[in-house]
């Protein structure tokens, strides 16, 4: 459920949605960087309470696509990678979509109203990505016929330590993480209408490889170890290179 395995193509096959927004990250990340316009679109799009007091509304979507550093967009798309495709195929890309953006939308409000308008400016899809840990948490406690005992082991893991992460770093936007999370797990009953466990939908295939491989199964259970082994490493190097971003 979590981790991934699929080759670029069925990724992209997949799961379409994560797919773009994984685009759209890295490419306003190098626009913000490295090319001619990037410090206006920072400029524009950063999310500053005291400029949305102004009227400038948009300021509580773009910052939910927009990465000040290489460790801040990496950290984020790498979440969004692990924790996004299985609600992608669970909701479908039309819920999905609206939940995310929603949970970003609603995370950034908070901001706004409880911020203040001293509050500094912020940008990122914390909020949103914890808004999907939100909807887990529910999944987990209410739901716990969409989610194995394991996956419900993995999923509390992490969010407990991103909770941690979030109180360690004094330029995190608590307000945005918190929020986010409560608006997931609030909008949870809504959006898991007619929701079946991730397992039982279909996923596309690159065209030559075989749908069913009578050993795989054996395969995978040699494998697994390693499989889980080389996840917890490359999350913990991540986990890392996050907290020195400083940017959450």
């Amino acid at each position: 459920m979590f981790i991934r395995q699929e080759s670029f193509y069925s990724f992209r096959k997949n799961y379409p949605i994560i797919f773009g927004l994984l685009i759209i990250h890295f490419a306003l990340f190098v626009w913000m960087n490295f090319l001619p316009g990037g410090q206006l679109v920072r400029n524009i799009g950063i999310g500053y309470n005291l400029a949305v007091a102004n009227g400038e509304w948009w300021r509580l979507i773009t910052p939910i696509f927009m990465h000040l550093t290489i460790g801040h967009v990496v950290f984020n798309s790498f979440s969004l990678v692990i924790f996004g495709p299985a609600l992608e195929q669970m909701l479908g890309k039309f819920r999905f979509i609206i939940f995310y953006l929603s949970t970003g939308i609603i995370a950034n409000i908070a901001t706004f109203y409880l911020g203040g308008l001293g509050y500094p400016p912020h940008l990122g899809a914390s909020g949103a990505i914890f808004g999907l840990f939100g909807l887990y948490v529910y999944i987990v406690l209410l739901r716990k016929d969409l989610i194995d005992r394991a996956n419900s082991q993995l999923v509390m893991t992490i969010l407990i330590i991103g909770l941690v992460m979030t109180f360690v770093n004094s330029n995190i936007n608590v307000l945005a993480h918190l929020f986010g999370l409560i608006a997931g797990a609030a909008m949870a009953p809504l959006f898991l209408v007619g929701v079946k466990p991730y397992h039982m939908y279909q996923h596309a295939h690159e065209p030559k490889e075989a749908t069913f491989n009578p050993n795989r199964w054996k395969k995978r259970r040699r494998n697994k170890k390693y499989f889980m082994t080389t996840f917890w490493i490359v999350l913990g190097l991540l986990v890392v290179v996050g907290l020195l971003s400083n940017l959450f």
